[in-house]
């Protein structure tokens, strides 16, 4: 093999890496993989299906002098300054026209100062997200490249062999110019954060408000994502309640700290959303609950000078799954609207022309956030690739307004008790904002002209005014 030309090169040997690398094995690429550690290539090669084209190497400049011209290689390393270190090291081995791949969670901005950077090298850089854990990496992720369309057409056939399959058709598509690919990402991950955290609310309330056991709990989001919710997260939370812990002999779920971890792409997503003007409260709240939960002793202290009921009653269980069933439809319909409506702000203002049909499409397979609903938007946005918002969709606006009684009424029973639903709650105020023709923002408008004189907007005639209040 010390001879073999390989067709592509991957840098970072963690376990995504590792499973991306043999993923494209499978698919019959020979391939070369490059750690600095060589215990991390040990794992590799220990891992490798016989059949298959496969190579570790610690040494980078083996895996630049093995590849085929131009040289693709992909980045799977840690986000920040790791990736900078790294094309550091490995310019000065390539030739002009190579093509590096930045596959890791990159903040898009970084993306945009390395496509440059490589652009006046000579280089094809790309800034590619992936989604789908180390399971997907290994069997097929959801694959959302951006930038240089170059560099795209020579590494399409790879990424659609390897990506996750839906119809038939591969879950990747050029996303757009720059960094699309990563703001893609990023977004597609503070969708998730949403949808997190409305399950965790929903679960919240039937556990500790209503008192349904794990046993219980599995059944119901087993019949859940067996209809209209089926979805990856729905599903592996139906799993979850039926772990055992094998320390305790408790259900694992019971066992796990209420402290969430974060790897800040939720946060960076709200960042964004911020400085564009849009509103995305659902996900922004989805984001400060995992920072509150890391206040684990202080909530403690808390719940001692505030103690609560956390009971629900005056509702049959029926009822109280079917409410749960619908608020978690709706909160979770209201998540992805708001991350799909900053993508179509955010694809005009940085002028990526993200093309939101193709987004929603390979989101249906492989990826995090992957559910039927998908299918829905998939032909909302068919119908109207222009669909600033998808609850202005005739058909999603049904099945939103269908839902919203119940919605109402679960959220209501979780406030009488005391229990968070914040994210519900978000999620609702957005809807009923949004569909608010009028909204009480005038009084702002008066109080920020009465104490700063910033002006305000008349409903009868044209032009900004400002008005002597005292």
């Amino acid at each position: 093999m010390a001879n073999q030309l390989f067709d592509f090169g991957l840098i970072g040997l963690g376990v995504m890496g590792r499973n991306l690398l043999l993923n494209m094995a499978d698919h019959g690429f020979a391939v070369i993989g490059y750690n600095r550690s060589p215990q991390k290539v040990t794992e590799l090669e220990n891992e490798i299906v016989p059949g298959t084209m496969v190579k570790g190497t610690s040494d980078l400049k083996t895996l630049v002098d093995s590849l085929k011209t131009p040289r693709k290689i992909t980045l799977l390393v840690q986000a920040g300054k790791p990736v900078d270190d790294v094309l550091t090291e490995l310019t000065p081995l390539l030739d002009k026209g190579d093509i590096i791949i930045d596959g890791g969670n990159s903040h898009y901005t970084d993306t945009l100062r390395r496509v440059q950077y490589m652009q006046e090298k000579g280089f094809h850089f790309m800034g590619m997200g992936v989604s789908g854990g180390e399971e997907g990496a290994r069997r097929g992720p959801s694959i959302m490249p951006g930038g240089d369309p170059e560099a795209y057409h020579h590494v399409k056939p790879m990424l659609e062999a390897v990506s996750a399959k839906v119809n038939g058709e591969p879950c990747v598509a050029h996303l757009g110019k720059g960094a699309a690919g990563h703001y893609v990402k990023m977004v597609h991950n503070g969708i998730e954060y949403g949808i997190m955290q409305l399950i965790s609310e929903v679960y919240d309330v039937l556990h500790r408000g209503y008192g349904i056991n794990n046993d219980e709990l599995h059944e119901i989001f087993r019949q859940w994502n067996d209809g209209e919710l089926q979805s990856f997260l729905v599903e592996i939370t139906r799993d979850i309640f039926l772990k055992v812990d094998d320390k305790s002999g408790n259900r694992l779920v019971d066992m796990i700290l209420d402290k969430a971890g974060s790897k800040g792409t939720g946060k960076w997503t709200s960042q964004d959303a911020m400085d564009l003007g849009i509103s995305i409260p659902t996900i922004d709240v989805a984001v400060s609950m995992r920072n509150l939960s890391a206040l684990k002793q202080e909530r403690v202290n808390a719940a001692g000078v505030y103690p609560a009921i956390n009971k629900i009653t005056g509702v049959s269980k029926e009822d109280i799954i079917q409410q749960a069933r619908e608020a978690l439809f709706f909160g979770t319909m209201i998540s992805y609207a708001q991350g799909l409506a900053l993508l179509f702000v955010a694809s005009k203002e940085y002028d990526m022309e993200i093309p939101l049909p193709q987004v929603v499409k390979i989101w249906r397979g492989g990826c995090i956030i992957r559910s039927t609903l998908l299918e829905i938007f998939y032909q909302a946005y068919t119908g109207n690739p222009r669909l600033s918002n998808i609850l202005l969709d005739s058909h999603i606006a049904a099945l939103v307004k269908s839902r919203t009684d119940n919605t109402r009424k679960f959220i209501s029973s979780a406030v009488l008790s005391g229990i968070p639903a914040s994210a519900l709650a978000a999620s609702l105020g957005y809807f009923d904002a949004y569909r608010s023709a009028v909204m009480p923002t005038n009084l702002i408008q008066a109080q920020r002209d009465f104490f700063g004189a910033h002006t305000y907007q008349r409903i009868d005639e044209e032009g900004i005014f400002h008005s002597n209040w005292q």
